[in-house]
């Protein structure tokens, strides 16, 4: 039995004051949002919620106290705002706790419909105790630890398919058997320090869509096979594509849409439900970027699935 709608999180009202010339793509999300509002208008079955903004509690089971607070607090150092990219803001800390709500409602929609997204998100840079490349709080850390802590789920699986590596993510988790990492990943890119994932799979320079899902294909299935997931969190990214400011890979928008599909077949056939966030996307043409991420999440809605179990049942 299929579920009616696929509940979509997005986070674009809740603005981000960055100065002129930011690199920072703030804009596609909004763009993204109104995409996908005027196909829900044609038919498709998408729902849009807005998402809670993270609790103390949730950001806890991910990273440390001290962090938290300062982060809350405006007192981060020169060195760490540097390395997070976004000046501080009171603006900034609720977009960030907003966004990584939005992934803690979306895992917990996917465990009901199957499937559902954060229209945001897959901030994979930001690690126990640091912030870094436009990340402040992890969301796809802090929606498996939340689902852990609820009940809900035992094991996840975290794909993550943006061109950056997620170190944080990989930090994280480093000591954790429960929560099975995958990275696929520019291996000459960002961030210089790479933590190991459970599977990181790096790729050269240059590589294209035959290359790209033929090492994609086997990653996903072993992942499957040693992380045996209730859960699987999924970071889209849009970087991938071969007009990306920051990617240096070179897939089309056809690939970027069979990798996709690939990831959702063995979701589907696994019977595990599936969480999407955005993951990075820094074209410079935004409408690109957002009709990438919006072939991502009705590509979802048209595979919209109902779990076989949850550790929770």
């Amino acid at each position: 039995m299929l579920v009616v709608v696929m509940r979509l999180y997005p986070c674009d009202r809740y603005p981000l004051p960055l100065p002129a010339g930011h690199r920072f793509p703030l804009a596609k999300y909004a763009l993204l949002r109104q995409r996908l509002e005027v196909e829900a208008a044609d038919g498709a079955r998408l729902q849009f919620i807005q998402p809670h903004a993270a609790t103390p509690d949730e950001l806890l089971r991910v990273h440390c106290r001290d962090y938290i607070g300062r982060v809350l607090a405006g007192r981060l150092t020169a060195a760490e705002v540097r390395r997070i990219g976004f000046p501080w803001s009171p603006e900034l800390v609720e977009r960030s706790l907003r966004s990584t709500g939005a992934a803690v409602d979306a895992a917990a929609a996917a465990i009901t419909d199957g499937v559902a997204a954060s229209l945001a998100g897959g901030t994979h840079h930001a690690g126990s105790n640091w912030g870094e490349g436009f990340c402040l709080f992890n969301d796809t850390a802090v929606a498996a630890r939340e689902l852990q802590d609820r009940g809900l789920v035992e094991r996840v699986l975290i794909l993550d398919c943006d061109v950056h590596q997620g170190n944080g993510t990989a930090e994280i988790f480093s000591t954790d058997p429960t929560v099975f990492t995958m990275s696929i990943h520019g291996g000459r890119n960002f961030p210089l320090r790479k933590f190991p994932s459970s599977l990181d799979v790096p790729l050269a320079d240059g590589t294209g869509d035959a290359d790209y899902l033929r090492l994609l294909g086997p990653a996903v299935a072993e992942s499957f096979d040693r992380g045996q997931p209730d859960l699987v969190l999924y970071i889209a990214g849009a970087d991938p594509y071969a007009g990306d400011r920051l990617g240096r890979l070179r897939l089309s928008q056809a690939g970027l849409l069979e990798r996709d599909r690939l990831v959702f077949r063995a979701t589907a056939a696994a019977g595990v439900p599936l969480a999407i966030v955005c993951g990075g996307g820094y074209c410079q043409d935004l409408e690109m970027v957002a009709a990438i991420h919006a072939a991502t999440m009705l590509e979802a809605s048209r595979l919209l699935w109902r779990p076989a179990t949850t550790a929770g049942n």
